[in-house]
């Protein structure tokens, strides 16, 4: 079994808002090991993002941890200081952003944006070493190294992204989280970019912690999925098992809203109504009221734990769809 980067106990994460409180995760635990690839997928809202930004402490400000503990390579880094979360962010865990237009400045070089990095955490590199490093990782990430004084508006949203990947891994750090990296981009440069990454993850050893509401990247870049539905993972497992032998009702209609272009072309299923409101969710399974297999007031009333339904990881919170249950 290989070794354990990341643990996620019982985490949940809150937002205050004038009305109160917002569980925008609610309890959610997993495992990363090391070199290992988790997806985390669902529909916008799900948490999927804020799971992210609590393993690294970039919440917003009216955003906190409001119980539970992510321990990085055995280190408790739940109640970090600040001195100590700046050590760890880039240098330990880094993040790929959403819509890298967005994560840059505009009016800075990138070579300044990205060498920032480098001297905020290692205070005797010179400039020249800082410039030799960013000029590595844009051959890394194949990018000419020719290009790093370039403006952000000189690139195109290709070469932006591999940009921010480049910033991602320029201190070689042991995790990265990839905040929908490919959003935004045409499908061509969009499956550029997955096999850029899954080339980085081969060639560096690198542990990814994918955040995507598309199935078809999931698949192509993850070993293994967490999927989450209003701020909790309603089944997790292999990405092959999870795709091929799924057991949660929001798994299938999931699975099912993507054309499969091996089969008679129908109109896909769409997932009726809305998820629910997270401010004051409802009790039982919160994706029964939405579930074409809600089983009347065991569902409406009773949480479904998430258990492992076939003791070799397949995990699954549904009261009906357990090991021999359908």
């Amino acid at each position: 079994m290989p070794d354990k980067l990341l643990e996620v106990s019982d985490l949940k994460t809150y937002f205050k808002i004038q009305q109160g409180e917002v569980k925008a995760v609610d309890g959610v635990s997993f495992t990363l090991y090391k070199g290992e690839s988790l997806g985390l997928v669902g529909e916008s809202g799900c948490g999927k993002t804020t799971t992210a930004l609590s393993v690294i402490k970039l919440l917003p400000d009216n955003g906190y941890i409001a119980g539970g503990k992510v321990v990085f390579l055995g280190r408790d880094i739940t109640n970090l200081d600040d001195e100590h979360l700046y050590q760890f962010r880039w240098k330990e865990a880094s993040m790929i952003f959403q819509g890298a237009m967005n994560a840059l400045n505009p009016v800075k070089r990138i070579s300044d944006q990205i060498t920032e990095a480098i001297f905020l955490h290692e205070k005797k590199t010179t400039r020249a070493q800082a410039l030799d490093r960013v000029k590595e990782v844009f051959e890394l990430v194949e990018l000419n190294p020719n290009l790093v004084h370039c403006y952000p508006h000189e690139f195109s949203g290709g070469m932006r992204q591999r940009a921010i990947i480049a910033m991602a891994l320029v201190l070689n750090p042991s995790l990265v989280i990839g905040d929908e990296p490919t959003t935004a981009l045409d499908v061509m440069v969009q499956a550029q970019i997955i096999d850029l990454i899954n080339s980085l993850r081969n060639k560096l050893g690198m542990s990814l912690l994918m955040i995507t509401h598309d199935l078809s990247i999931i698949t192509e870049v993850c070993d293994r999925i967490a999927v989450m539905y209003a701020g909790k993972i309603v089944e997790m497992g292999s990405t092959g098992e999870i795709v091929t032998n799924f057991r949660h009702p929001y798994t299938e209609k999931l699975i099912t809203a993507f054309p499969n272009i091996y089969k008679e072309r129908t109109m896909v299923d769409s997932i009726p109504g809305d998820p629910p409101d997270l401010f004051n969710p409802p009790p039982g399974c919160r994706f029964a009221p939405r579930c074409h297999l809600r089983a009347g007031e065991h569902c409406d009333k009773d949480e479904p734990p998430l258990v492992d339904i076939d003791g070799k990881g397949h995990f699954t919170a549904c009261h009906l769809r357990r090991a021999g249950n359908g």
